[in-house]
């Protein structure tokens, strides 16, 4: 069960090489949490991560998932969840893919959407209602300040977030009221492996920024989290732009 600042004691990390999880779920364990299952492809990095965190002092222990083998999802989680009540599920998977290659590929495109809004969707069902029959837990989604409006830029990545996004809005919504209490957070540019090599954006911040908001968000019992909070106004400013202003932007 949480405590008293709504921190979980169990954490499931759904993508667990993502550095936004890691960092998270070490802010965790040095606060409370002291059961760790990280979700995602067996790989020596998923292994790696898992010793990491075991170094802190939590009983961590890795599971196989794959967010694009959908079929397999109800069997995986619900195996998961028989070990145990979680406190927490951090949806954290995704892919940002290659906008310029992956429009001259389609199947390339697809995977991009199919991993972060077919794969979120799945997983997000599951998890959500096995946090209901449980009565109790947090799902918290890593959704992105892409997810606002569409961009020149990466349409394809933003779009897939864009469904995501509306998706955990919207199951927040479902279950207000059954003790299962969703969060989701929009991160800005953070500074990854995954955007290593990309243009910084202004605003760009760290997994461990992004870390410290998710914390204050499960205190708060937060709805939606902007990371960094400035950006809750800036992008409802870009939003609003008209559409022949806003293709002029350098973004």
């Amino acid at each position: 069960m949480k405590d008293a600042f709504g921190l979980p004691q169990s954490l499931l990390v759904l993508g667990g090489t993502s550095e936004i999880a890691l960092a998270t779920a070490r802010r965790l364990i040095a606060r409370r949490t002291r059961t760790v299952r990280l979700a995602g492809r067996p790989t020596p990095a998923l292994e790696s991560a898992a010793a990491d965190l075991r170094a802190l002092g939590a009983d961590v222990r890795t599971v196989a998932f794959d967010a694009l083998d959908t079929e397999s999802h109800e069997s995986v989680l619900g195996k998961v969840f028989a070990g145990g009540d979680i406190d927490l599920v951090l949806l954290a998977f995704g892919v940002l893919g290659d906008q310029a290659s992956d429009e001259r590929d389609p199947v390339a495109a697809v995977r991009v959407a199919q991993t972060n809004y077919t794969g979120a969707v799945s997983a997000g069902l599951i998890a959500a209602r096995a946090l209901q029959t449980q009565g109790h837990g947090s799902l918290v989604v890593l959704s992105s300040v892409a997810a606002e409006r569409a961009r020149r830029a990466n349409f394809i990545y933003g779009s897939s977030k864009a469904g995501l996004d509306t998706f955990a809005q919207g199951l927040g919504d479902a279950l207000h009221g059954t003790g299962v209490h969703v969060m989701v957070v929009r991160p800005g540019f953070v500074r990854t492996r995954m955007t290593a090599g990309l243009a910084e954006a202004p605003l760009a911040t760290t997994p461990e920024e992004v870390a410290a908001a998710v914390e204050l968000g499960l205190r708060r019992r937060s709805e939606t989290v902007w990371v960094p909070g400035v950006l809750r106004v800036v992008m409802s400013g870009l939003r609003h732009l008209p559409r022949g202003l806003f293709r002029r932007l350098p973004v």
